[in-house]
């Protein structure tokens, strides 16, 4: 059976990065308990971070903070951006490339 998380063969990209060996091959381990691919796993993490994902999102701010690595100020910045966008979109009732529209939007104004 065909992985659905493939994307057409004239639609990919590589994406590629370095790390520890010790980390890949933990990496490799817990995919396969899990049973996916390193791929599929990729995949699956830039689709929630793609999509806001709050999982995701909160994760990714809890490690930045712990490892420094952006300033405080640039972190409450994208925080308030979140809960302004947040705020906007259960006001208005938005919903999938209006929100997108929205943080574009955002962005643009305070120069992130």
């Amino acid at each position: 059976m065909r992985d659905p998380t493939i994307p057409d063969i004239k639609d990919r990209k590589k994406i590629m990065f370095y790390d520890s060996a010790d980390r890949q091959t933990r990496l490799k381990i817990r995919c396969d308990y899990d049973g996916i691919s390193q791929s599929q796993f990729f995949r699956m993490m830039i689709t929630g971070y793609i999509e806001n994902d709050n999982m995701v999102y909160t994760f990714l701010k809890k490690y930045k903070e712990k490892y420094k690595i952006q300033g405080d100020q640039k972190r409450s910045t994208i925080e308030k951006i979140r809960t302004d966008a947040c705020s906007t979109q259960k006001k208005h009732a938005l919903a999938g490339e209006e929100i997108e529209n929205i943080f574009d939007i955002i962005e643009t104004e305070t120069g992130l």
